[in-house]
């Protein structure tokens, strides 16, 4: 393994330990301001940290009217994502709603099959309806304690599969940094005046407020960390194969446990245990078996 992809692999394993630390950050805000206003804040701190950088370095470029199409089409899948993800785990364990989200690679697979033609075999549908399986393990007892809401992590999970979609368009075309400044003024420019349009109204998700000190430190401290989080992942994929990558990300579910536990006390009951080493066991699979099958030698013309 060369240098580059040893460092990849460092700022994946940096990515697991910061995306848990950023949600826990969420859930000590709780609900003393408003989801919508939370889920801004991160994009806030991701385009004025971003945005200097990439100027700096000269990467920036004026988007074209398609591509700044796509741009929105991302900020508001990211947004959407975010906003429910936040909502989440504000009544349910970290653990449980990241296990749940991770359904997102079996979700792209199938989008991959049904929009883009991606030969997909009858392993990969098997692995893709175990991992829906365990996500199911780990939905019926939430559902049963905090109801719909349990559900709001495969929301994510969608919005972020077809996110993703779109950044495997985008990705080759400029620099990580550029993308990822630009995905945080496009959610911008659609979660600013949204919430400009609820204040006052009374709607809790999105009537903003001024936020006491304890919630702005925690405000601060998000957008920090999801910027960097973000940054990290973005330089791993740059520098590494995605396929040897994603398995690393699976400590994230490791890391949200440790994290839960130390700051609220929460560990996954029996049946969201089985759930996750479901979701665990199907999703490796899915990417050996699409790493192997890319090592293949093309068949002859």
């Amino acid at each position: 393994m060369d240098g580059r992809a040893t460092l990849g692999i460092v700022l994946m394993v940096g990515f697991t330990l910061l995306a848990p630390l950023q949600d826990s950050f969420a859930k000590l805000i709780g609900g003393a301001v408003a989801v919508g206003q939370v889920a801004a804040t991160r994009f806030v701190f991701q385009a004025a940290l971003l945005l200097p950088l990439a100027a700096a370095f000269g990467w920036l470029h004026r988007p074209r009217r398609g591509e700044a199409a796509l741009h929105l089409v991302r900020g508001a899948l990211l947004l959407v994502a975010t906003a429910f993800f936040f909502t989440a785990i504000r009544f349910m364990p970290i653990a449980d709603a990241i296990a749940i989200f991770f359904v997102e690679p079996f979700i792209l697979t199938l989008l991959g099959a049904a929009l883009m033609g991606e030969p997909v075999g009858p392993r990969r549908y098997i692995a893709c309806a175990i991992g829906f399986a365990g996500a199911l393990l780990i939905i019926q007892p939430s559902f049963e304690e905090v109801g719909a809401v349990a559900f709001l992590p495969l929301v994510t999970a969608l919005c972020f599969a077809f996110y993703m979609i779109l950044t495997r368009r985008m990705a080759t075309r400029m620099h990580p940094i550029t993308l990822q400044a630009y995905t945080g003024l496009a959610a911008l420019l659609i979660a600013l005046p949204l919430l400009a349009g609820f204040e006052g109204s009374g709607l809790a998700p999105l009537d903003p407020g001024w936020p006491a000190a304890r919630e702005a430190w925690l405000l601060v401290g998000l957008g920090v960390i999801a910027t960097l989080s973000h940054v990290c992942i973005s330089f791993a994929l740059s520098l590494a194969p995605a396929s040897l990558l994603a398995p690393v990300q699976y400590l994230e579910i490791v890391a949200a446990t440790g994290l839960g536990y130390a700051i609220f006390g929460d560990l996954p009951d029996a049946l969201a245990a089985a759930g996750i080493a479901l979701i665990v066991v199907s999703g490796l699979y899915l990417f050996f078996r699409e790493r192997h099958l890319q090592r293949r030698p093309a068949p002859p013309p």
